[in-house]
């Protein structure tokens, strides 16, 4: 792994890169969020498997009592940093995990020379949005997102939508 970085909090919580290994638990978690949204190629095992190993080292779990309560999938290419998936357990809200866990990635990114991070939320995501406006990122009003898809069987479910 390239990031040596991890915090712990009185032993009990636990943030340190994701491996292929917490897969499981991780999916169950992001299964609890309402407006996640999982596509069927891209957040299955291999797709993940593929996203770490692209980006070892970058993403981001935290564990409290060895059960995985938040996650931030992160990466780059080689320009640009990407937060995706950043979920913090309802129960484990409020406590300051999800900025601890975005401390971690922003921190991996910075080893590997990435010097601007996106992130993308849905509109109707008010908790998300308040949380990134609240650490200081910046909404862009002056671009447009576009998307394409490559492949009609890679498709998203909304979770508790």
């Amino acid at each position: 792994m390239k990031s040596n970085f991890s915090y712990e909090n009185e032993g009990r919580l636990m943030i340190r890169s994701m491996t292929i290994e917490d897969y499981e638990s991780v999916y169950k978690l992001w299964e609890t969020i309402t407006g996640m949204g999982l596509r069927s190629m891209d957040d299955s095992k291999e797709g993940i498997e593929r996203f770490l190993k692209r980006n070892e080292g970058l993403s981001v779990v935290a564990v409290e009592d060895e059960k995985i309560v938040g996650c931030i999938l992160s990466g780059h290419d080689g320009r640009r940093g990407c937060l995706y998936h950043v979920c913090v357990h309802a129960e484990y809200r409020n406590r300051g995990i999800a900025s601890n866990m975005v401390k971690f990635a922003l921190q991996a990114l910075k080893e590997e020379h990435i010097n601007k991070v996106s992130i993308i939320a849905f509109k109707k995501n008010r908790l998300g949005n308040n949380f990134w406006t609240g650490l200081g990122w910046e909404m862009r009003e002056d671009v447009n997102y576009y998307d394409l898809v490559l492949n009609e069987a890679n498709v998203t479910t909304f979770i508790n939508v």
